[in-house]
């Protein structure tokens, strides 16, 4: 049985799945362009195992608001995505030092993370106020994990900001 939504719930969810499975992918580019950086790497992988988990579980709670979320992308979102995870570098039509490629891709990360967090909250607020357990669970567990993802890209650009920004 499909529990009634609002369309703002709907769309919510719908946003959130893109974002987590968009934020997915980056996190998987930046974890192959930056393979001898170690902590990137690894982490980066790790990170996106939550996104891809926060997906599946989005599309699990999905079906009970009548929403399909594993139905591949179609359109100009999976082209904008596909664009998205070629290197910056070829995007921006010029060769960007790894160090600069390494602080590009973080921010770009930390800026996902922080939209995500954003529906995250929404989604939480939207639920209490529809004392929605369901929705309010998903959330709650979820979105930690994404305050996570957003320090460690923050910790990240810190650290290495000032050695990158100031060298030659």
């Amino acid at each position: 049985m499909n529990a009634i939504a609002s369309d703002g719930i709907t769309t919510t969810l719908r946003a959130l799945y893109r974002g987590e499975r968009d934020l997915a992918g980056d996190l998987a580019a930046a974890s192959e362009r930056h393979r001898t950086e170690h902590e990137v790497h690894h982490v980066a992988k790790d990170l996106m195992t939550w996104s891809n988990e926060h997906c599946r579980r989005l599309a699990e709670v999905g079906t009970h608001y009548g929403l399909n979320l594993d139905a591949p992308p179609t359109g100009p979102t999976a082209e904008v995505t596909a664009a998205r995870r070629e290197k910056p570098s070829e995007l921006l039509g010029r060769h960007l030092e790894p160090g600069l490629l390494l602080l590009h891709d973080l921010r770009d990360l930390h800026l996902s993370a922080a939209g995500n967090s954003l529906y995250w909250e929404m989604l939480a607020q939207a639920a209490r106020a529809a004392r929605d357990e369901r929705l309010l669970h998903l959330s709650s567990s979820c979105h930690p994990r994404t305050l996570r993802q957003m320090r460690w890209t923050n910790s990240l650009i810190k650290n290495l900001s000032p050695q990158i920004l100031n060298s030659r």
